[in-house]
């Protein structure tokens, strides 16, 4: 039995990976989801990492697994935590060492790349919720997590991703096909500039645990 350690995005809730514990569950693994306080503005990403730390306390065999923004906190938990058999990286912004959340986007190039995609197919280069994040989620499941919703603090985005290197754990970068704020090659990219990868590609958008659990799960546990 294996323990997938489940970070959630900007925001915090532990509640976006409601679809995919479930399914780690019934193949016999145990899966954690880390609630992680997304609204407030004196937590950063020390307190993030010692957060999903605690979640981990003194299980062994550990898959972490880190959504979008919870790309910053992995690498600082695979620090501090030898135990960490494998890491997933999905749809995840892949930091350098000393980079900060606020710096990734300019650095990236993200925000260029994005506009293109959306230009190449058709959708507004303007952000708004509904087109970036719920174009492929299930009405009933965006229904279900409104309750759980919260904007990102910005402290985070200030807090330093203070790592010297990635660490020697395996990794896997899983992308979303129909990713629009990241958009795929976009993500395909930045894994192979930042850490040598080729991403490994299945069908949905950036919300990938809600628009796609299934595909997740199977990913995951194909490890």
């Amino acid at each position: 039995m294996s323990t997938f350690v489940l970070i959630p995005g900007a925001g915090g809730t532990a509640w976006y990976w409601s679809r995919v514990v479930p399914l780690l569950e019934r193949a016999g693994h145990e899966a954690v989801a880390v609630d992680l306080p997304g609204d407030d503005e004196s937590a950063g990403l020390p307190e993030y990492t010692r957060l999903v730390l605690d979640a981990i306390g003194a299980r062994t065999d550990v898959v972490l697994v880190a959504q979008s923004l919870g790309g910053f906190t992995a690498p600082l938990v695979c620090d501090r935590a030898s135990i960490i058999r494998e890491l997933v990286l999905v749809n995840a912004m892949i930091p350098m060492p000393g980079e900060t959340p606020g710096d990734w986007w300019a650095n990236t190039g993200w925000d260029a790349a994005r506009e293109s995609a959306a230009a190449a197919h058709g959708y507004s280069p303007e952000f708004d919720v509904a087109t970036y994040f719920l174009h492929d989620v299930p009405p009933h499941v965006a229904a279900a997590g409104e309750p759980y919703q919260r904007a990102e603090a910005n402290a985070v985005f200030e807090s330093v991703c203070d790592f010297t290197e990635w660490p020697s754990s395996a990794t896997r970068v899983l992308s979303g096909r129909d990713d629009r704020f990241f958009p795929v090659e976009f993500q395909r990219r930045v894994a192979k500039e930042r850490l040598g990868l080729t991403p490994d590609v299945i069908a949905g958008g950036h919300l990938l645990a809600l628009a796609n659990p299934e595909g997740v799960a199977k990913y995951l546990l194909r490890g």
